[in-house]
């Protein structure tokens, strides 16, 4: 059985939580919205047996402190970044989810030195997903716009944060079994804690201007991903027709990738299995 420690880095002044486990050349997980690193609990454990991986809790979520700023990309990133620097780690491998993923592009972008090969579930780079911007991807995506907004969500879903969540679980899963009810109550917990539903929301609010205004000018200068990117979602999950490897190919230089069949968006809790099956070739390295 895979021991599983945790740890407390300083970071851009931040306390910063993380998971670690296993030796061999380093892996970073980064969770999404709504989650904590607790989404990693069963895809952590496998990847342990070839690699250093460590988790942590993004800026503004989990047990990591939760300030009033800092939610643009390029400053989570850098958290991540110094959080790497901090435990020794020269060049990663790096897997994000939902906003997670968002921080590992920015740190990709930003960083190329620092990350070896990024793979990224169930996303499209931002600038990409406000361009396609259409009725059908509203009507996914509802919640960008809401999350947008200053002060409401926050009075609207802290009335039932429990109920608030518990729609996208129940609407963002094929795989319902996944996300067991100690999961769901784990996420509920972390998100009732004092300013926890505000940094989330802060995290979708830096999309305008700060995180636009960075992948624009990315985008015209011609920055490119040049690492390999693996790009992996769920079969039954948002994306619906989106050509989902173009996209990424408008972004990045190598990039390959697949859907994981009867899956929705949360792939390391619904397929941990098909994910790590994936993820071991992309990710190589072994034990040391």
């Amino acid at each position: 059985m895979t021991d599983i420690g945790t740890g407390v880095a300083i970071v851009n002044g931040l306390r910063m939580h993380y998971l670690r486990a296993g030796k061999g050349s380093p892996v970073v997980l980064l969770h999404g919205w709504p989650q904590t690193s607790h989404c990693w609990r069963k895809v952590l454990p496998q990847l342990a047996h070839e690699h250093t991986v460590i988790a942590p809790d993004l800026r503004g979520y989990g047990r990591t402190d939760k300030p009033t700023s800092g939610y643009d990309k390029r400053t989570m990133a850098s958290d991540i970044a110094a959080l790497a620097e901090s435990l020794g780690f020269g060049r990663v491998g790096v897997v994000g989810h939902d906003r997670g993923a968002r921080v590992a592009h920015r740190w990709a972008l930003d960083r190329p030195d620092q990350v070896e090969r990024l793979a990224v579930l169930d996303i499209l780079p931002t600038r990409a997903t406000w361009q396609r911007w259409d009725l059908g991807i509203a009507r996914r995506y509802w919640h960008w716009m809401f999350h947008l907004q200053p002060d409401l969500p926050e009075r609207l879903a802290g009335a039932d944060v429990a109920g608030y969540l518990g729609y996208f679980f129940d609407n963002w899963t094929h795989n319902r079994h996944g996300l067991e009810p100690e999961a769901i109550a784990e996420y509920v917990r972390s998100f009732s804690a004092p300013g926890a539903l505000r940094a989330g929301f802060d995290d979708y609010r830096a999309s305008f201007p700060d995180d636009a205004e960075l992948d624009d000018a990315d985008f015209d200068a011609g920055r490119r991903l040049a690492m390999p990117v693996l790009a992996l979602w769920g079969g039954s999950a948002l994306f619906g027709q989106v050509p989902v490897l173009d996209v990424w190919r408008e972004y990045a230089d190598d990039v390959s990738g697949e859907p994981i069949p009867e899956c929705g968006h949360f792939l390391a809790e619904e397929r941990p299995d098909s994910l790590v099956a994936l993820l071991r070739p992309f990710l190589g390295g072994g034990p040391v």
